[in-house]
């Protein structure tokens, strides 16, 4: 798979295979993607990747904690009419993908919280860093998480961001002996074999013309 394929064929997956990770396939992701790129070379990424026991443990803590407050905004772009759009487009296809009609609140709901499971993925990434790191190393952090997702499409795997693992920060730095005071929890990534015929995970996604983000100049 070049990296064009990857690109193209990667997607949020919200519906897993039970087949299992071997280890050593998710360490050669993993060691590869240590080369993103880093201002500075701080690599201010951290992480945490369970499967088996442990994750099953984490799952039965977070369906019986409280949700929280996340630390920090990921909705504030929804202020603005053309992002709300593309937050309603997305949200349009992935629940109709499952049959859940605008209405059903209830749903909705339950659908939301199935990220508390990762939707039942044989593995689970958390991404965690410093509290000192700023905006440039949250960028940084970003292309560290977006070369595993392109490395996990070369190996065959799938993944899907979980920024909601944010509400449920302080049951999972427990769960992971980490500092509450100096850790900030980012978010998860659940990771695993793609359900090639699940609705969620097929259901048509958009993204905006080209020429309504870059601008090309000196070209004639």
């Amino acid at each position: 798979m070049n990296v064009t394929e990857a690109v193209k064929s990667r997607r949020s997956v919200r519906a897993f295979t039970d087949r299992q990770i071997d280890l050593e396939t998710i360490r050669r992701v993993m060691d590869t993607a240590r080369w993103a790129p880093s201002g500075c070379n701080y690599q201010p990424w951290e992480a945490t990747i369970l499967t088996g026991a442990p994750l099953a443990e984490l799952r039965g803590i977070l369906a019986e904690a409280p949700m929280g407050q996340a630390e920090y905004d990921w909705t504030a772009p929804g202020t603005e009419k053309a992002y709300k759009e593309r937050l309603n487009a997305v949200s349009k296809g992935m629940f109709g993908a499952m049959g859940i009609a605008r209405d059903d609140a209830e749903g909705r709901q339950k659908a939301m919280m199935r990220n508390r499971e990762s939707w039942d993925s044989p593995a689970l990434l958390l991404c965690y860093f410093p509290r000192l790191m700023k905006e440039a190393q949250w960028s940084d952090t970003g292309m560290w998480l977006q070369t595993v997702a392109l490395l996990l499409r070369e190996e065959g795997l799938d993944c899907c961001f979980q920024e909601f693992m944010a509400l449920y920060a302080t049951p999972i730095r427990d769960f992971l002996g980490l500092d509450h005071e100096r850790t900030m929890l980012f978010c998860g990534m659940a990771i695993g074999y793609r359900q090639e015929d699940a609705p969620v995970n097929t259901y048509d996604r958009e993204r905006v013309p080209l020429e309504e983000q870059v601008t090309f100049l000196g070209w004639d």
